[in-house]
């Protein structure tokens, strides 16, 4: 049985703060089950799970509801929460949430439930006075600023993910002859030896044209001599992600391969350095992008500077041209500008930081400069 890190004061501080916002949604009650978000809020990492979160300042009433697979799991990791044992998560909490007096107005997740799972809801009368209130975002809003465990565990994912590839590096498993695939296993396995309890998305080794494909999955293609070689990759520690790129060349390099890294290096520590809490996403993209379209190169950049990072490999918030929020201390994100010539080959920088009121600080610590093979 996997037992979450995650403290019962953490999950009961994290259901209050959403239990606060619920009357700004008109809400008396949430039902949560998003299985990600589940596990924000108590601890609970079963593969079928609901959380339901009254407002006001009891946590008391709060319940967990899981099937009987989880009886002894829920009881270790959710232990300030009683639990309702039923298969059908989410019906069972909106009929304790019917028992309670008046007529509750009851959130749900929109994006995690199912067109079937409200008709079959709805159709089938479970409701009683119950008034459902679709909602977007609440828990992933929450979950945008970590706190120092949360930190941690996400530096802790960087730091096997650094490890590994400076063992892989230092052996010369990057090399010509070896191919795409047998690259991206022997890091994962370099990553497991270090302590990772999964790897945080399927690995990018992307070789010569190849690396022109912002998010190519690893073939037989074999490696060869003036290749660029584009590395995408992290690590899983205590249900966090880490998230790192890095993009080498095989022997000499020639002259638009130094180029095009210099520009997206030089791109890249400006969207680190305008990391700040506070800062609007999209300037923060802006920063690096400017960089890019002034050399020429912003047709070849193909994808937002960056993203949040957490329980999730894509979390919020977004760092893009569209994106509308600002930045929270202690959200954790990437900063991963690219230049991607189709048939050349491309180049993507990429970091994990952690923005805090003065900047941001670097998880992960792997040389950005451009390193020959």
């Amino acid at each position: 049985m996997a037992v979450s890190h995650i403290s019962l004061p953490r999950s009961t501080t994290r259901r209050s703060a959403l239990a606060a916002v619920l009357p700004e949604h008109g809400a008396d009650a949430i039902v949560v089950s998003d299985l990600v978000n589940v596990r924000y809020l108590s601890g609970f990492t079963g593969s079928n799970g609901s959380v339901l979160v009254w407002s006001g300042d009891d946590r008391d009433r709060d319940r967990i509801a899981t099937d009987g697979r989880y009886t002894e799991q829920v009881a270790a990791q959710s232990p300030g929460l009683d639990a309702i044992i039923a298969r059908d998560t989410l019906a069972a909490l909106l009929a304790a949430a019917a028992g309670r007096s008046g007529s509750p107005r009851v959130a749900f997740e929109a994006a995690a439930v199912t067109v079937a799972q409200f008709h079959d809801l709805t159709a089938a009368d479970r409701l009683g006075t119950i008034t459902l209130v679709p909602v977007r975002g609440l828990v992933e809003h929450l979950r945008e600023s970590k706190d120092d465990a949360e930190v941690a565990a996400v530096e802790q994912a960087c730091a096997i993910a650094d490890q590994a590839l400076e063992a892989l590096i230092e052996r010369g498993a990057v090399r010509p002859g070896r191919t795409e695939r047998e690259v991206a296993r022997e890091l994962e396995w370099e990553m497991y030896a270090r302590g990772a309890s999964a790897i945080a998305f399927e690995t990018i080794v992307a070789a010569g044209p190849n690396s022109a494909i912002p998010h190519h999955r690893p073939t037989g293609a074999v490696l060869e001599s003036g290749d660029l070689v584009k590395m995408d990759f992290g690590a899983v520690y205590d249900g966090y992600h880490s998230d790192m790129t890095r993009t080498f060349v095989l022997g000499e390099p020639q002259d638009w391969q130094r180029e095009i890294h210099g520009v997206v290096q030089t791109a890249q520590e400006a969207g680190r350095a305008a990391l700040a809490a506070g800062a609007r996403a999209r300037e923060v993209d802006a920063a690096a992008r400017e960089i890019i379209d002034g050399a020429g190169y912003g047709e070849y950049y193909v994808h937002g500077l960056g993203h949040g990072v957490g329980l999730q490999i894509h979390e919020a918030p977004p760092i893009g041209s569209a994106a509308t929020g600002t930045l929270l201390d202690g959200a954790t994100v990437t900063v991963e500008p690219g230049i991607y010539l189709p048939g050349r080959g491309g180049v993507r920088i990429e970091d994990t930081l952690v923005v805090t009121g003065s900047g941001a600080r670097s998880l992960t610590h792997a040389p950005r400069a451009l390193r020959i093979l």
